[in-house]
């Protein structure tokens, strides 16, 4: 199965260490976790999403990973998220709606706290071709258009006509301990 540059390209930004401990919120079919998996050595990863089907689908492609303790995959939604204080190194997301289609003040919350003295949460983009940004826009709250102001009424800030832009990434990391803040 082919692996989309996207997801590629997100984990090869993370970095990550062979020891890392990794969230994936939003694993979808786990192509992401079979990635970092072939990272890890000492590390784990953990990932979570919505959809029993789609968590199914990561066990199935990752079978060998959760035997061998990297991988721990779980039907949840973010907020509902159990995870201990300090508990990731690294946390991502690769085009995870929650982010951008609603406030995501809830799962903010947590992710402040879950990350370890100098982990790193990841918001990875990639704008979708034009027909499909106006198909999400059209989904989006109304409020989060207007409120913009840098657009007109019917646009969207996913509009797909930005010459150049391909993808995003937003990192948020957090002090070491010891770190003025």
């Amino acid at each position: 199965m082919a692996v989309p540059e996207r997801l590629a390209w997100a984990v090869k930004t993370l970095a990550v260490d062979p020891a890392d401990r990794v969230l994936e919120i939003g694993c979808g079919r786990g192509v992401a976790v079979d990635l970092v998996c072939d990272r890890l050595v000492d590390g784990t990863i953990t990932a979570v999403d919505r959809s029993e089907k789609a968590i199914d689908a990561a066990r199935r492609r990752n079978a060998r990973n959760v035997a061998a303790g990297k991988a721990v995959l779980s039907v949840a939604a973010l907020e509902d998220g159990a995870f201990e204080d300090d508990s990731f190194d690294k946390i991502f997301a690769v085009n995870v709606n929650l982010f951008w289609s609603r406030s995501p003040a809830k799962e903010m919350e947590l992710l402040k706290r879950w990350p370890a003295p100098g982990g790193g949460l990841y918001l990875f983009y990639e704008p979708p071709g034009a027909g499909r940004a106006r198909e999400i826009a059209e989904k989006c709250p109304r409020r989060r258009r207007a409120r913009s102001g840098r657009h007109r009424a019917g646009e969207s800030s996913l509009d797909a006509g930005t010459p150049g832009v391909r993808r995003g990434q937003g990192v948020l990391r957090r002090p070491d301990r010891g770190s003025a803040t």
